[in-house]
């Protein structure tokens, strides 16, 4: 652990949740959900629809782990994609630079799988024609289909680290269907990071025209995952520096 990672952690040990600043940080969440607020914002130029503290704690894991591939649930615009494969791209550029080998965009040794339901004709066609394409693969069918699960499952096939996103249908059957799915793929040390648990901590009116809510979401689904599967756990500190993310409880690290 270096010096600066030290000092974060004892740092974030001193917040406590229920001073000012987490304070401020539960209510401009709730109102800026409300207001769409991760709509705002695009990677390497694709709507990405996330909060940039995620996207940095995001670079963060990937930059860490170093995953040779990862699987993401949930496509939309395709910025998560973009933002994934752009990662991955400069650890395979520091590596290439570190031991002085050549580097080859066109052909990435790192890459990203995308997997949706409805891979929209021109979302595909940004995402192809994107800078980033060289690293990225796509599937469209729903993401606990067992043909599905069985293609992403023979891709895995000698990958050393594999990392997971889960961002697609957010109820609770659903999201716990992926991770009974995805997570096992999850190599020791790697994440499997569920967004949207957020939508647990919303009033319950929040989301009339979803099938999801209160007491039926992403992290109801981590809950009841967790009970049965000890070889992850939830990495706080993670949550406990952004204050301000929408995957509470959602960054779940395996341990075992």
């Amino acid at each position: 652990m270096t010096l600066h990672e030290q000092e974060e952690r004892e740092r974030v040990a001193r917040w406590s949740p229920q001073d000012d600043m987490a304070r401020h940080a539960a209510a401009f969440l709730a109102a800026s959900a409300r207001a769409k607020y991760s709509y705002n914002f695009s990677w390497l130029g694709r709507p990405i629809i996330q909060y940039p503290q995620d996207i940095v704690a995001i670079q963060e894991v990937i930059w860490r782990v170093k995953p040779d591939l990862i699987i993401e649930t949930g496509i939309a615009h395709g910025g998560s994609l973009i933002l994934s494969a752009s990662i991955l791209a400069l650890v395979d550029y520091a590596e290439a630079a570190e031991c002085g080998k050549a580097l080859f965009p066109a052909k990435p040794r790192r890459t990203v799988l995308g997997v949706d339901v409805d891979i929209r004709v021109h979302n595909r066609q940004a995402i192809e024609a994107h800078p980033m394409a060289n690293g990225i693969e796509m599937i469209q069918g729903s993401s606990i289909a067992p043909e599905v699960i069985s293609r992403v499952q023979e891709r895995v096939k000698g990958a050393e680290r594999v990392m997971v996103f889960l961002d697609s249908n957010h109820t609770h059957t659903h999201v716990l269907a992926e991770l009974e799915a995805y997570a096992p793929l999850v190599t020791k040390g790697s994440y499997c990071v569920v967004f949207d648990t957020l939508i647990e901590d919303m009033p319950a009116n929040h989301y009339p025209d979803r099938p999801w809510g209160k007491g039926d979401n992403p992290k109801t689904a981590v809950w009841d995952y967790l009970k049965s599967h000890p070889e992850f756990e939830v990495d706080k500190h993670i949550e406990g520096k952004l204050l301000v993310t929408v995957a509470p409880d959602g960054y779940l690290k395996r341990i075992a």
